[in-house]
């Protein structure tokens, strides 16, 4: 019998998180039951804003506590598991390597080891990677394909290569587990409240609510996606999976739009969208001459692979998401 959504129970780590608190989402909408683990109450988020909190199961736990894991998955009897608890920021893995490795690369084999140890009910995993496992490679060399050998030199970037290739190792011997791994351009969209990345920085900014503050020239090249496609293929890939494990467990497949932007160009849609092209021109002065610390040059993806496999592309333009993004912050901004 194929597998549904309806009644199936899903374990999401970073639930409290902006991708996790749009996947929880769309899930508790399929009819899914939805277990989620956090480490804080932080109320200051999309899962809360949303009151997602209210039609799903949280855990408070860390997600290195291997008895906790193993008690989450063998009693409750998930048959899915989403692991998108990360330490995302480029800038704390330079401060702080230790923390980025204890959450990315311990909490990763962590909760794949409780997995191996509770089988039986476990239908897919999909392990929510980063391009920036893959380093950085010439511009000519772009976009980064699935079969590139990774080139991490940054702590972030290492941390997550060293998941990837841990996540992996899961899928071969006799307890072989049913996992995917997914490497996915920047995510952006309703309920992203990280201010330190692009999109939403420059949003609020534009909005009057800050002032931009540059961390390079605006040269730098990025691909974005708009969080509901995002949503979509995490939902497809992890129905696949359930249904065709010998097919897919393994794999790693990259998503992105097909359409790098240079940051500036990105700015430049942000501002003149909301209407405060003089305030652009600011930040383009500012920008001038300026140089970035720890980060990568050039990053792009392009989607063939998961369009083979599943028939998906992205629906959003850049322009129709920050337009749809713009709203949803114009409502958050004002109460906050």
């Amino acid at each position: 019998m194929n597998f549904t959504w309806r009644d199936a129970k899903v374990f999401i780590t970073g639930i409290n998180g902006f991708v996790g608190g749009n996947v929880a989402k769309k899930l508790v909408e399929l009819g899914a039951d939805v277990y989620g683990l956090i480490r804080t109450n932080k109320y200051n988020s999309y899962l809360y804003y949303e009151k997602i909190d209210k039609k799903v199961s949280l855990i408070d736990g860390e997600l290195n506590d291997l008895n906790l894991l193993n008690q989450i998955i063998s009693e409750e009897q998930i048959n899915v598991i989403f692991h998108m608890a990360a330490q995302v920021e480029v800038g704390i893995g330079l401060k702080n390597p230790f923390l980025t490795f204890e959450t990315n690369v311990r909490g990763t084999y962590t909760l794949l080891e409780s997995a191996r140890l509770n089988p039986d009910s476990l239908k897919a995993i999909v392990v929510a990677s980063s391009d920036k496992s893959y380093g950085e490679y010439p511009r000519n060399d772009m976009p980064y394909k699935e079969d590139y050998p990774l080139l991490p030199k940054f702590p972030y970037d290492t941390s997550k290569a060293c998941a990837d290739m841990i996540a992996q190792s899961y899928t071969y011997g006799v307890r072989s587990l049913p996992i995917v791994v997914t490497r996915f351009s920047n995510i952006y969209g309703p309920g992203q409240l990280n201010f330190s990345a692009l999109i939403p920085d420059g949003i609020r900014s534009a909005l009057g609510y800050s002032k931009f503050i540059p961390r390079g020239d605006g040269s730098m090249m990025r691909d974005f996606l708009y969080i509901k496609d995002v949503v979509e293929l995490y939902i497809s890939m992890a129905e696949f999976l359930a249904n065709n494990k010998k097919t897919f467990s393994g794999q790693i497949f990259n998503a992105g739009s097909n359409s790098p932007k240079t940051v500036k160009e990105i700015l430049e849609c942000i501002f003149t969208i909301i209407g405060d092209i003089d305030e652009y021109h600011n930040v383009l002065q500012k920008m001038k001459n300026k140089k970035t610390v720890g980060e990568i040059d050039c990053q792009f993806m392009d989607y063939e692979k998961v369009n083979d496999y599943f028939g998906w592309t992205p629906k959003h333009s850049l322009n129709d998401g920050i337009l749809k993004t713009v709203d949803w912050y114009k409502r958050y901004l004002e109460i906050k």
